[in-house]
């Protein structure tokens, strides 16, 4: 959990600091998405409510950061 959120984090440093995300970031965001969520939502089971609510907010911000545009 704390990895996943130190990686997001650093994504969502550098999108504030350029108003959009990095050719290398959005590639990664792509691939970590196309692992999908099942071992997240494993983790924040186990691990009781307040890793589910937090893991909701991290999952919540690597949607917006999906959404933003792309530096060339």
């Amino acid at each position: 959990m704390a990895l996943y959120s130190s990686w997001l984090g650093g994504i969502v440093e550098s999108a504030v600091t350029l108003g959009e995300l990095d050719a290398k970031h959005a590639h990664m965001l792509a691939v970590r998405r196309e692992e999908g969520n099942q071992a997240l939502f494993r983790a924040s089971g186990e691990l009781g409510e307040p890793v589910r609510s937090y893991v909701a907010r991290l999952l919540a911000m690597e949607e917006i950061l999906s959404s933003l545009p792309v530096r060339k």
